[in-house]
């Protein structure tokens, strides 16, 4: 049977256009561009075009030919509208139009134009012929090309997201953000409006040109207000919908916006953070493709703007704690010694030195430490005390490195170390004199090396934990005495400060007191008791043993228990009887190493019984912490129980 000259040149017009499809299998524009052509060579057609109708508006998605007919506003729009509802291929006044496919390429239909009416029947027949085939490659190709955009886009998308996690504050990432947009979306610029609910505003960052690089408009103008209001995608091309824009921003910014493309930002709960707009396609109109990939864009965006915003919040919070913590440090007095001592945290703070606080107890070591962590850049970050006079040799490890689940019994659960909570800050070890020698060789090493490893674990953690370290004691003769590792001392003995008692500054004694009292009246809800002179006296003429913390819980004492506006010098009888009671009797016959224990023993047998055996209380009128009080009686074999 004879095949007819059209059916062969279909069959080969046919063969020709799903090799294309092929050939560009991810680029609409190229086989169009390709196909078009053939069609056009194989049909005598001067233009050949594919045509979509939106809405009733027709727009030339891609097209060959260089005759009149290639001028868009020629298009047979009314003649293009009839096919499109009868469904059926039709031809008027030198243009065929035949539908692409209904269920593929929906408004879509194929326009050839030719002067010679004669030839417009040919044409038709062999366009029929090859109109399936075109449909089928026109379509793969589409899937293919949006399966690459779909690609870039979530490889894009990853990136982007990847920089912006580990964005930390707000105004670089906003920029960020709109960089992202302009370049994803090959548009002219992109604004982040964050809702501003209380005010009824939208806070657009970054602005350009305007003053702060802030623009704030009310939350109900143009489609950004629109956007917020129905949460979903707002859209503006450059022949419709003009009418919405808000033309007075763009004469605040001086700037005319032809096409516009908002998308709502929308927090994981729900709620509605803001609005994300990109301005000026730089070629042709936002595509429901650009749509899509600023909604996902907008989704990272959102996670990435409540993250910051949390950590925002939480550093805030951070500052103001520290701030008040900072507030409540204060090295109080103006003797020659306390302005020295100021000068010395002040040159330390910011260093990373190992510093070794020395003074008899009561002085404010810990005083100091924080100090000099509240002044340090280390201030925003934790400060950690240990008392290692607290620590048993079992415990030492667990305590100061952390431990694995599973370590030793009741190790129910895997914890940090103190040297893992206080890295970034300030860990302060006091009373290190009273550290074992085994424990102390396990501080060296990590003092050494900055890596700890939990009891029962094997994996190493790195520590940034600046070391200040306090005791009461003389490393020094302890060196001497092999009860304290050498190496250790040097490696704590960087800096040294040594606290004077109380005794030796009396002129702050006064200052002391009266911060001590006002604080006391404050927390008692009563107004501040003056110090009459003779109670002035009597407080610079008492030796003050117990150093700082005595006069403090002297002060406190008083604030609750003075019943007038004032403090005599017999207020203070009983307060101070601690202090100035006559020493027990000594056999005069003892050599002074033990007649000074015997002293000692009394004492604080006495202080014990005047608290009727309260530990604490009696630690406390001796200007003692409770586990320092029992350790000087073991020390001097007395019964602790």
């Amino acid at each position: 049977m004879a095949v007819s000259k059209e059916s062969a040149v279909a069959s080969q017009l046919s063969q020709d256009l799903l090799r294309s499809a092929v050939e560009h299998a991810d680029s609409t524009a190229s086989f169009l561009n390709v196909a078009l052509s053939r069609l056009a060579s194989a049909t005598g057609a001067d233009y050949v075009a594919v045509v979509r109708n939106v809405d009733g508006r027709w727009s030339v998605v891609g097209a060959w030919g260089t005759s009149a007919a290639s001028n868009s506003s020629a298009l047979p729009t009314a003649h293009l509208a009839d096919v499109l509802d009868r469904e059926t291929a039709a031809a008027s006044g030198g243009w065929l139009a035949l539908p692409i496919d209904r269920r593929t390429a929906p408004g879509e239909l194929l326009a050839l134009h030719t002067p010679d009416a004669a030839a417009l029947v040919r044409m038709q027949e062999a366009v029929e012929l090859v109109r399936a085939h075109f449909a089928q490659g026109l379509a793969s190709v589409r899937a293919g090309e949006k399966q690459r955009r779909s690609n870039e886009r979530l490889a894009a998308l990853l990136e982007i997201s990847g920089r912006w996690n580990q964005t930390q504050e707000m105004e670089p990432l906003l920029v960020q953000m709109a960089e992202a947009a302009t370049k994803m979306l090959t548009a002219d610029r992109a604004s982040i409006f964050l809702w501003d609910r209380p005010n009824h505003q939208l806070i657009g960052r970054p602005a350009l040109g305007v003053e702060g690089n802030e623009l704030r408009i009310p939350d109900d103008l143009g489609l950004v207000g629109k956007t917020l209001r129905t949460r979903t995608p707002q859209r503006v091309d450059a022949r419709y919908g003009q009418e919405e824009i808000a033309r007075e921003i763009d004469q605040k910014l001086g700037y005319r916006t032809r096409t516009l493309l908002c998308v709502p930002l929308v927090s994981r709960r729900g709620e509605m953070l803001g609005v994300f707009e990109v301005l000026n396609k730089r070629e042709g109109d936002f595509t429901d493709d650009d749509e899509q990939g600023l909604v996902e864009l907008a989704a990272h965006a959102a996670t990435a703007l409540e993250n910051t915003q949390e950590r925002e919040r939480l550093l805030q919070s951070r500052r103001q704690l520290t701030e008040e913590a900072a507030s409540g440090v204060r090295l109080i007095g103006d003797s020659p010694a306390i302005e020295a001592l100021r000068s010395t945290t002040r040159r330390v703070a910011d260093t990373d030195l190992a510093v070794l606080i020395l003074g008899e107890n009561g002085t404010g070591k810990e005083v100091v430490a924080r100090t000099i962590h509240y002044l340090s850049a280390r201030r925003d970050q934790p400060f950690i005390a240990v008392n290692c006079a607290a620590l048993t040799e079992t415990l030492l490890e667990s305590e100061l490195f952390g431990h694995e689940k599973g370590a030793f019994t009741d190790a129910h659960e895997s914890r940090p170390g103190k040297f893992e909570l206080a890295s970034g800050g300030t860990l302060f070890l006091d009373e290190i004199g009273d550290l074992s020698l085994g424990g102390q060789a396990k501080l060296l090493r990590v003092l050494e090396e900055k890596v700890v490893v939990r009891v029962g674990g094997s994996k190493t953690i790195h520590t940034d934990a600046r070391v200040i370290a306090a005791t009461n004691q003389s490393l020094a003769d302890m060196v001497r005495e092999k009860r304290f590792r050498q190496d250790l001392f040097f490696r704590l003995n960087v800096v040294s400060i040594h606290l004077p008692p109380l005794r030796d500054r009396p002129g702050d004694i006064t200052l002391l007191a009266e911060h001590f009292l006002s604080d006391f009246a404050r927390k008692a809800r009563r107004k501040v008791p003056a110090l009459a002179p003779a109670a002035r006296k009597r407080l610079e003429t008492h030796a003050w043993p117990g150093n700082i913390r005595e006069l403090r819980n002297a002060m406190e004492r008083l604030a609750y228990l003075c019943p007038g506006d004032k403090i005599e010098a017999e207020d203070l009888t009983f307060i101070l009887a601690s202090g100035t009671e006559a020493p027990a009797a000594v056999p005069d016959n003892l050599p002074l190493a033990e007649a000074t224990d015997e002293f000692q023993k009394a004492y604080i047998l006495r202080a014990i019984q005047r608290s009727g055996d309260n530990m604490s209380e009696a630690a406390e009128r001796l200007g003692l912490h409770r586990s320092n009080l029992y350790r000087k009686m073991r020390q001097l074999g007395m019964p602790t129980s």
